[in-house]
Formats: structure tokens, C-alpha cells, sequence
């Protein structure tokens, strides 16, 4: 089952909605201190298959790295383990910061 791409805009709909998804920052530690979407849970890509238990799997989870690639991974190994409702930022955090929120930092 392919992955659902989910574009910056996207997002922002959903999170106005009432159903705000879970939202899986898997980059590291360190970009994550430097720019992340409010409300991120942070999970670096190297730490996924040990801390499943922490992605509740009753509401949609929003995977996201820098530019959509770490987290296309993530988001594939996800539904590969039987994970539902998930969905890969296209563009990442860098297509969220210019098509929907400036103020996240570029780097």
C-alpha cells in the first residue's frame, strides 16, 4: 500500500479541522530545536521501530522530515508494519515554511 502524499497546504487544512492529526517529526534533535510545526512530536527516523508504541494509531499521523524524504521512509515503514491513516509531507518542513508558515525557520 503506497504512502499518501500530503502537501504543505494540506496540512494546514487538517490541523484547522476538528480531527488535528498526530504530527511525526522524524529529523533529528537538533533541526528539530531549530525549526519544527507547533505541536510536533519528535521521533528521529533511527528511533521508529523502538518507539512504536508511542504513535497512537486512532488518529491520522503526518510524517515529516526537511524536504519529505526521511519521512516517505518512515511513513513506509509505518504502513508496512500495519500502521493506517498515514501520511508523508510532501516537501517536508521546508514546503511548510513557505507555502504556510514563514516564521519556521529555513536552513
Amino acid at each position: 500500500m503506497p504512502v499518501i502524499q500530503l502537501s504543505a497546504k494540506n496540512l494546514q487544512k487538517k490541523i484547522a479541522s476538528d480531527e488535528v492529526p498526530l504530527l511525526l517529526d522524524v529529523r533529528e534533535p537538533d533541526e528539530f530545536q531549530f525549526a519544527h510545526i507547533a505541536g510536533s512530536k519528535l521521533i528521529p527516523l533511527n528511533q521508529i521501530s523502538q518507539r512504536l508504541n508511542e504513535i497512537d494509531s486512532s488518529k491520522d499521523c503526518v510524517v515529516i522530515c526537511h524536504h519529505g524524504i526521511r519521512s516517505q521512509q518512515a511513513a513506509a515503514y509505518l504502513v508496512h508494519v500495519g500502521l493506517t491513516n498515514i501520511f508523508n509531507l510532501s516537501g517536508g518542513i521546508e514546503a511548510w515554511s513557505l507555502d504556510c508558515d514563514s516564521t519556521v525557520l529555513r536552513y
